[in-house]
């Protein structure tokens, strides 16, 4: 008889502290506050924030400042505030970082023109063995420090950014780092495309590549992106060199005819992705180049000049290729396709991408992805006003494996796209989908009252689902309506702001990114 009391004295003392006095349940953490979290906790915390908010929180406490100075994080840091980065008042606190807080964890680093002295290069070489990621931006610069007291420079670098100016000649710089560099694996240089697009200016060749090639034969990865100087000799002397390379990035750089490609071909045999967007190929350079001998498996010729006969001829002609991306082509046809499933090997291709080929029919493309669509990983058939939701209807099925699909035009259509059924058919069909973009003008979408069925079935059988894209409306306010009730709130964004891109399933796809 003790004994129960004693137990029933027990479970009512228990039940006292789960309940309150009004009959709700009590949570267990309630005596739990943030100030009662181990410092390791705090630190896994802070790990998601930016640098920018982690110094924001420094400011709160002592305990918080001491967490928010460790080392662990500051691996990776920006330094321009133009971009997310933080803000250095002066050369003297950046130095005093670099001592104190960035130290051997610090592996990336992005300096803009203000902070690229010869004395900041000394104190990272001195004082950060491990930076292995460098980016300079000297895109706004309209004069250089003095390098010539230089002495040292990051010794461990495996992928270093340039920003190139467009008046800024850099050799006075480089000279000084040609001995330090010869370990870079990736290269990027970044030119000044986008305004050289809005006046014609006179074009300096404002970095040497015939002496930077000799300073890099380790390179893997280079990337030359929008420069308005950079031409076939450029690619020659790169290929002289690095017997390494896997992948060539010339987007954008329209001086580039190709005339140089065969002997890239012959001696890069490593060389796995060709990416030439934007550039001036020519077709009887293309058509030169021996592709059946070539180890090329990503290729990227969008918004080229060439012509069907050479479209089918190299496409007929590469053994075994994964990855195209060939939109914006007059030249790309039905013809092309059709000796390309007869005459080539089309069993390889995982990724097509065919944004604005206006002379593609819908039967084309159907009959194209009936028999290969079960492979494809990406498929980007935007930028066509004759693709509509019905042949789309008719290739999901068959579009499975899909993790990118890429949909729809911004101009404005004469039918009415059934939204809903287009949702249905892609959550029935399409579970590993991971990015999704729909770019048909808002007015031209159709979509009923019970339009949030048709999203909850995609968000429940899509759960990989990481992006979705839309061209801002009212069917747009929805779906992200929808999506951010069930916490998923960085999914949703709008055309303005984001581009979906098959470029996410290219092997050397980290090694390309830049900011």
């Amino acid at each position: 008889m003790d004994i129960s009391t004693d137990i029933w004295g027990q479970l009512a003392v228990e039940a006292s502290q789960v309940y309150l006095s009004d009959g709700t349940m009590r949570s267990p953490f309630a005596d739990t506050t943030i100030e009662k979290l181990p410092d390791k906790v705090l630190l896994h915390i802070f790990s998601y924030l930016s640098h920018r908010e982690i110094c924001r929180l420094a400011r709160i406490c002592r305990r918080w400042r001491k967490i928010a100075y460790d080392t662990c994080l500051w691996k990776n840091v920006s330094l321009r505030p133009e971009i997310s980065g933080l803000h250095v008042g002066s050369l003297e606190m950046l130095l005093s970082l670099i001592s104190v807080r960035f130290g051997p964890t610090l592996r990336y680093i992005e300096l803009p023109i203000e902070l690229i002295t010869h004395t900041v290069l000394h104190e990272l070489s001195a004082k950060c063995p491990n930076l292995t990621h460098m980016l300079l931006d000297f895109s706004t610069a309209m004069q250089l420090h003095d390098f010539s007291e230089m002495q040292a420079f990051p010794t461990k670098l495996r992928y270093m950014c340039v920003c190139l100016s467009e008046v800024i000649f850099m050799e006075g710089f480089m000279r000084k780092i040609y001995n330090f560099i010869n370990g870079l694996e990736v290269l990027h240089l970044v030119g000044t495309y986008e305004k050289c697009e809005e006046e014609e200016e006179e074009i300096y060749e404002v970095i040497n590549v015939h002496k930077l090639k000799s300073a890099t034969p380790n390179l893997r990865v280079i990337n030359l992106y929008g420069i308005n100087f950079i031409d076939d000799s450029h690619i020659d002397a790169f290929s002289s060199n690095c017997i390494q390379l896997e992948c060539l990035a010339v987007n954008f750089c329209n001086k580039v005819t190709g005339s140089t490609l065969k002997t890239l071909v012959q001696r890069s045999k490593r060389l796995t992705c060709l990416l030439m967007n934007g550039t001036s190929l020519k077709s009887e350079f293309v058509m030169q180049v021996e592709w059946d001998k070539c180890a090329l498996l990503e290729l990227d010729i969008t918004a080229t000049d060439l012509t069907s006969e050479c479209l089918a001829d190299m496409l007929t002609r590469i053994p075994n290729l994964k990855f195209l991306s060939a939109g914006q082509i007059n030249g790309f046809n039905d013809t092309v396709l059709k000796q390309w499933m007869e005459l080539g090997n089309v069993r390889s291709l995982t990724s097509l991408d065919l944004d604005s080929s206006d002379n593609i029919t819908d039967e084309g493309l159907l009959k194209f992805l009936q028999r290969y669509g079960h492979q494809m990983s990406a498929c980007c058939l935007s930028g066509m006003p004759h693709i509509t939701d019905q042949l789309w209807m008719s290739i999901l099925p068959v579009l499975g494996n899909c993790k990118i699909i890429v949909m729809g035009t911004a101009e404005k259509l004469g039918v009415n796209i059934h939204v809903d059924q287009l949702m249905d058919t892609i959550a029935s069909n399409c579970g590993n989908l991971e990015r999704l973009e729909l770019r048909w003008d808002p007015d031209n979408l159709r979509f009923s009252d019970k339009s949030q069925k048709a999203i909850d079935i995609l968000r429940v059988k899509c759960l990989k689902l990481r992006c979705m894209v839309l061209s801002d409306g009212r069917y747009y306010e929805t779906v992200k309506a929808n999506f951010e009730r069930a916490d998923r709130i960085t999914v949703v964004r709008t055309t303005t702001c984001c581009r979906v891109s098959p470029y996410h399933l290219l092997r050397n796809y980290n090694d390309l990114i830049f900011n």
